[in-house]
């Protein structure tokens, strides 16, 4: 077993713990395991009778799972989290956890293709069995297509001048490695290592399809969850944290209300508290939770 900080330094761990666990004999959800930090945290703090299924869909991930009664181990994209709980002849579940972010193992581990720190193919695959990498998402994408990848996944606003530059580049050779991507990119935008972070994410966010795995997670995790229970959310840009804020707000992606007859909110979710960020210590311990967010809502 792999220690969780040498994989993944958890993010907002007390602060999400504190805000999900309302019983401690009841049935949670970790829906993105990774290391297995906010796990063994949420294990700590249940007593015999409580259960923990945690979810993932890189198989490394397995390394990390705990030996523990009241743990199961569950490989899968957490968008089916609904049908697993029925397989295991699950109902209802207290509280549900999600830490959206990418864990410190897939950018530090160069064969993954997540970063571009190392010059490994264009990976990017949460979920190593599926089809769809970086290196397909860049050379059969039509222009348009990569256009809006970068747009509105990375709010890039030269999104088509990098669109075309990319097609023009890959009739003369396949795209497949970080470091030709980057020239690609530096060729066409010039040098500012600034616009690199998003146009990588723009790309991991269209292989692993992320916002709309997300949506069906949201409306899952509702689904399951018990009145009372909690769902705790992690996201770390603008995209992530509008779907949730939105869902939790109004029951919906777009954030417009739906009221009843008598003017009151439709909405099956209430928020508890204020959106969360981690302190400067935090910060300072671990970089990478510079941008997180924390949001906590209640079924009602």
């Amino acid at each position: 077993m792999q220690d969780e900080n040498t994989y993944h330094i958890p993010v907002l761990l007390k602060e999400s713990i504190d805000g999900l666990i309302t019983n401690p004999n009841g049935i949670y959800l970790d829906l993105t395991f990774g290391g297995g930090g906010h796990s063994r945290e949420i294990l700590s703090r249940l007593e015999e009778d409580g259960r923990l299924f945690g979810l993932d869909q890189d198989i490394e991930t397995l390394n990390n799972a705990p030996e523990d009664p009241r743990f199961t181990y569950i490989l899968s994209n957490f968008r089916y989290l609904k049908n697993f709980m029925r397989y295991h002849e699950v109902e209802e579940v207290d509280g549900v956890l999600a830490d959206l972010g990418v864990s410190s193992h897939h950018f530090d581990d160069a064969k993954r293709g997540f970063s571009f720190r190392f010059n490994e193919k264009l990976d990017m695959r949460m979920n190593q069995s599926a089809p769809l990498s970086a290196i397909e998402v860049l050379n059969e994408y039509s222009e348009e297509a990569l256009a809006d990848v970068f747009y509105y996944y990375g709010e890039i606003k030269q999104a088509r001048k990098l669109a075309k530059k990319i097609v023009e580049e890959r009739k003369k050779q396949t795209i497949t490695h970080t470091f030709q991507f980057v020239e690609i990119i530096e060729s066409c935008l010039g040098k500012d290592k600034k616009q690199l972070a998003p146009i990588f994410q723009a790309l991991r966010i269209e292989v692993n399809q992320e916002m709309e795995v997300l949506k069906g997670m949201l409306k899952s995790a509702e689904k399951v969850l018990k009145k009372g229970g909690r769902l705790a959310v992690i996201t770390y840009h603008s995209l992530e944290d509008r779907l949730v804020k939105n869902f939790i707000k109004t029951g919906n992606f777009t954030g417009e209300s739906d009221q009843d007859f008598f003017g009151n909110s439709k909405a099956p979710l209430k928020a508890v508290g204020k959106m969360i960020v981690p302190t400067a210590e935090e910060i300072e311990r671990n970089p990478r939770s510079r941008s997180a967010k924390l949001r906590i809502a209640t079924k009602i």
